[in-house]
């Protein structure tokens, strides 16, 4: 086929060439003016003429003849000058493919001379068309000018495409090529209906222009200029849209659920297979079409003539490639010989004439208005289906389809036609811009974690079997899963990382396996960060992030001595020192005016009695001593008031020590651990925390001093030492040494609930600023779906009972204690009273002692006393009465009126005298010691209750004494 096209080409230049010289008296001959980059123009130019100069049905015995040439379509002067000379040559019409600039001046000049001038507008390299302005014709004249191509209506379809999609905002890009005025009605409309349309040039060189964007940008202003390239319009060719498309799509520029439409009549079926294969998302094309018969072999057959089937045959390559001004150069040229054979027929033909521009006093061609109407009263079918013209001298038959694919992730996905749109009929079809549903049944998500408790920890590991996985963050995707009924395919990132930019500008990690495509979504603790959404899309957070630092609570030391920790050491040694000096001026106020004590009374005013009885009276126990003197109970009054102050003040100051901690660490704040130097702290190196202290702490713009002094202790040494690689190192330094982990604080809280010891308590910065987010590949189209639903679940509560499961607000341990305690322990234990038992035990054992040395003492003492055949007691009482004070009438008194030391009676030789002895009160007991010999009466009925006595002694059982 292609030998045959050539062969057809060699024999209509051939013929072309020989008409100059052997046919130099055919009546036909037309010209043509191409632009310079036009060749294709000029080659299927030939080949109608030689397909036509081949049919004997149209100009039977006539051939045509041709003068082509090739001119700058920015230079007027030059097709101008070309133009008269095809003129001079005695052309009868003139068809030219060039731009607007150039067609004006031929216009002008058709118009002056009466030649017909099939005008096929031509946009300089392949950019949309713009409307050529209107040329100053004299009111009143002809216009020669034949616009072959249909006037440009871009504008009103891409405005009905947008109205349909129901756009409010979006992006225009056009290339350098195109001129905006073509679409100043359109901006007008939209402006007129409240839209927000953006526009931007694109420059021939489109990598520099992006790296532009991404070097001039902020993040955030990059955040918000990759939102508005979701919905985009290009009025660009599609050799620009082609390298436009791929250069965004390579910086993640555009997601998977953008929408881009792409209008420009000169669109072939190989670019738009292209276009799809690189671009993603969804993707509309609108161009121009030219109705094909459904019969196969009528679509090279137009009524009397036959067209080469290199150019209408689908079968073959060729015909794929023609450009739309390929297409109408050869209706022209099957016009025109139309024409030429109606004016053969009708015999109304003009000869031509040699026309000269120069000359003022040339005359127009006089056949020029009967070939021109001619013209204009017919039509033709050809490759642009049907060619004819109107009263205004434009081609009415134009037809766009709109072809689009759907959203989805895979390149290259099928293309189908959406509607159709001509001027008549106006859009024929339904265009609606439908997101991804709800309905995600059937797809399955891959995604890659970092295990983190309690995001995600691995909850059952068999061998053989898939890992399951459990946590809060497994517990949202399982609920996003249910609702949307998508499945998912979980494993770890290699490295176990996060993920951070490398010095190459490779990601590792989480984030590499989403940057890389390896991955669908990304899931654990992660935060979002600008570092990261600058690669990555993230959802809406479903929780709240704040740094926090975990430290180790104090130990609580045993204090066997709780109890006296009320009051200091010196007051108790003050305390200690007034009972003595109490105890003895008590003794000396009563030494100096005894008081009268009643009889029978044992109880003395010794220094020892007075020492236990103010002892007493001060642990509110009482006394045995009574004391009469007015200064002695004066004394004692204020004695039992100082004491009963001291007491309450212990007993209120040891009721609040045991029952409120007192605070033994002073790090309460992110503020406190900056400060102080003395404990060490650090993060996991290179993670979101790390990243987020330096920058803090580094950025002119979000200085903040606290992160500052944080900064110095973490980056000591470069980082090495006191920063960790995994969080789970971080939190054994913690527990086995001294050392504050700076991490998540969510993580640290549930490390610290979960401790079995209760050893963590954490600190956290007030505010939160920032949040856990899903990460998915940059421009995936499930993010809006996942953040709508997540706003659902937050909405209703779902997303708090999930929090509940993993941070339950009844946790055994307080967090924010800095002392080993349990928030539901108030119960005081062994520890805090120890001491008393120790000062009760030790009082047992000295009790114990004294218990025994006095045994030992009585023991000794009664080996010492007479037995009953001695006779030394008699003296022995005497003596102890005699060195007891008393007064006279406490004298020791005989039976029957004897004195003491009077003889005994000598009838009763064998009647052992009694002796009984008064104490004196002012005696103490063992002063008063007594010893009675006992005896066996002769007769005891005469011994008498007033002569039966019983004696006391603290020495073993005393004998009692019967005297009769």
């Amino acid at each position: 086929m292609k030998v045959t096209s050539a062969v057809v080409l060699l024999v209509a230049v051939f013929w072309s060439q020989e008409w100059k010289s052997v046919l130099s008296d055919s009546i036909i001959h037309i010209g043509a003016i191409f632009d310079e980059s036009a060749r294709q123009d000029d080659e299927v130019f030939r080949l109608a003429v030689a397909d036509l100069n081949l049919n004997n049905d149209i100009l039977q015995t006539e051939k045509i003849t041709v003068s082509v040439e090739f001119v700058d379509g920015n230079n007027p002067f030059q097709a101008v000058q070309e133009a008269c000379e095809l003129m001079n040559r005695g052309i009868l019409a003139l068809v030219s493919s060039i731009g607007c600039m150039s067609a004006g001046s031929l216009q002008s000049l058709s118009d002056a001379m009466h030649i017909p001038h099939l005008f096929i507008q031509r946009s300089p390299a392949g950019s949309p068309r713009s409307a050529c302005p209107p040329t100053g014709r004299v009111p009143g004249t002809d216009d020669y000018t034949l616009m072959v191509r249909p006037p440009v209506y871009l504008n009103e379809v891409i405005m009905q495409v947008v109205s349909e999609y129901s756009w409010q905002k979006f992006i225009l890009f056009y290339d350098s090529n195109f001129d905006i005025r073509g679409i100043e009605d359109f901006l007008d409309r939209t402006s007129q209906q409240g839209m927000d349309v953006s526009l931007q040039k694109v420059e021939s060189n489109i990598n520099m222009m992006i790296t532009s964007l991404f070097r001039t940008m902020r993040v955030d202003e990059l955040h918000r200029y990759r939102d508005t390239l979701r919905r985009a319009v290009l009025f660009m060719s599609p050799a620009t849209a082609k390298a436009f498309i791929t250069e965004v799509v390579e910086t993640n520029l555009v997601a998977f659920d953008c929408h881009w439409i792409l209008i420009n009549e000169e669109i072939s079926d190989y670019d738009l297979q292209e276009l799809v294969m690189k671009s993603i998302g969804r993707l509309t094309v609108i161009r121009q079409m030219f109705p094909v018969p459904q019969n196969a072999t009528q679509r090279c057959v137009k009524h009397n003539h036959r067209i080469n089937t290199s150019l209408c045959d689908p079968k073959n390559p060729r015909s794929h490639q023609l450009e739309i001004s390929n297409r109408y150069i050869y209706d022209s040229v099957l016009l025109l010989a139309n024409t030429f054979h109606r004016k053969l027929e009708d015999r109304k033909w003009h000869s031509m004439a040699s026309l000269s521009c120069i000359r003022k006093t040339s005359k127009p061609w006089q056949g020029g208005k009967s070939m021109l109407d001619t013209v204009k009263k017919f039509g033709v079918s050809g490759l642009t289906s049907f060619l004819e013209f109107n009263d205004n001298g434009s081609n009415p038959n134009i037809f766009f389809e709109i072809l689009g694919t759907n959203y989805g992730e895979e390149r290259g996905r099928g293309v189908s036609r959406l509607a159709m749109w001509d001027p008549v009929h106006g859009l024929n079809g339904t265009l609606t811009d439908r997101k991804l549903e709800n309905n995600m049944r059937g797809v399955v998500l891959r995604v890659v974690t970092v295990l983190e408790e309690p995001f995600v920890m691995v909850s059952e590991n068999v061998l053989g079997k898939p890992k399951k996985y459990q946590g809060f963050s497994i517990d949202v995707l399982d609920a996003l899963s249910n609702y949307l009924g998508f499945k998912y395919e979980i494993y770890v990132a290699p490295d176990h990382k996060y993920g951070s930019m490398q010095p190459d500008g490779q990601w590792n990690g989480l984030m590499g396996e989403l940057v890389f495509k390896r991955a669908d979504v990304g899931l654990s603790a992660l935060t979002i960060t600008p570092e990261r959404e600058s690669v990555v899309d993230f959802t809406t957070r479903y929780m709240d992030y704040s740094v926090g630092v975990l430290l180790r609570k104090a130990e609580r030391t045993v204090d066997m001595f709780a109890c006296l920790a009320p009051f200091d050491l010196s007051l108790w040694a003050c305390i200690a020192g007034t009972v003595l000096l109490i105890g003895i001026l008590v003794y000396l106020l009563n030494w100096l005016n005894p008081p009268r004590l009643p009889m029978g009374s044992v109880s003395s005013t010794t220094l020892y009695n007075s020492m236990w009885f103010v002892y007493g009276s001060f642990v509110q126990q009482g006394g045995e001593v009574p004391y009469t003197t007015l200064a002695t109970r004066m004394m004692m009054g204020f004695w039992w008031m100082f004491a009963l102050i001291v007491i309450s003040s212990y007993t209120a100051n040891l009721a609040a020590f045991l029952t409120i901690t007192r605070i033994e660490n002073s790090i309460q704040s992110l503020q406190d651990l900056s400060k102080q130097t003395d404990l060490p702290y650090g993060t996991v190196l290179d993670s979101a925390v790390y990243d987020q202290v330096r920058s803090k702490s580094m950025n002119p713009f979000e200085r903040d001093p606290m992160y500052s002094q944080m900064w110095r202790m973490i980056n000591r040494t470069g980082g090495g030492d006191n920063n960790v690689e995994e969080s789970k190192e971080g939190i054994r330094k913690v527990k086995y040494g001294r050392f504050g982990f700076v991490w998540d604080a969510a993580v640290l809280e549930y490390v610290a609930n979960n401790d079995e010891d209760c050893s963590f308590y954490t600190v956290k910065s007030s505010a939160p600023d920032r949040g856990y987010g899903i990460a998915m590949q940059h421009g995936s189209p499930y993010r809006d779906i996942f953040s709508q639903r997540i706003l659902e679940l937050q909405q209703n509560g779902d997303m708090d009972i999930l929090k509940l499961k993993w941070w339950p607000k009844d946790s055994p341990c307080d967090l924010y204690s800095s002392v080993q305690t349990r928030q539901h322990s108030n119960a005081l234990d062994i520890q805090s009273f120890a001491g008393v038992f120790c000062v009760l035990a030790a009082g047992v054992v000295l009790s114990c002692l004294i218990a025994m040395v006095e045994s030992w003492w009585s023991r000794r003492k009664g080996s010492r006393v007479p037995s009953k055949e001695t006779q030394a007691d008699g003296p022995s009482v005497r003596q102890a009465a005699d060195q007891c004070p008393h007064s006279p009438n406490e004298r020791p008194l005989a039976r029957g009126g004897q004195a003491q030391n009077q003889a005994p009676n000598t009838a009763n030789t064998n009647a052992p005298t009694a002796t009984h002895y008064q104490p004196p009160a002012c005696c103490d007991i063992p002063c008063a010691l007594i010893v009675q010999h006992s005896y066996e009466p002769a007769n005891p009925s005469e011994l008498t209750p007033k002569m039966r006595m019983t004696t006391f002694t603290t020495a073993p059982p005393t004998p009692r004494l019967y005297i009769q």
